[in-house]
């Protein structure tokens, strides 16, 4: 269960950041773009821990 968990998390992630990011461009906003890199890449991670999960079982 917690690789769905886990997975789930890091699409949320990810699309939030991808959001912050465009937003970020929109308005010329730097620190908001930056905020929008690093949640999309907490995204990512979130997502392969998932993955790394399920492959071990969710025994981790």
């Amino acid at each position: 269960m917690g690789e769905l968990i886990d997975k789930a998390k890091g699409y949320g992630n990810e699309v939030a950041g991808k959001a912050k990011r465009a937003i970020g461009e929109v308005t010329e906003n730097e620190h908001l773009k930056a905020e929008g890199d690093v949640q999309e890449a907490k995204g990512d991670l979130q997502k392969g821990v998932g993955a790394v999960k399920g492959a071990f079982g969710n025994k981790l």
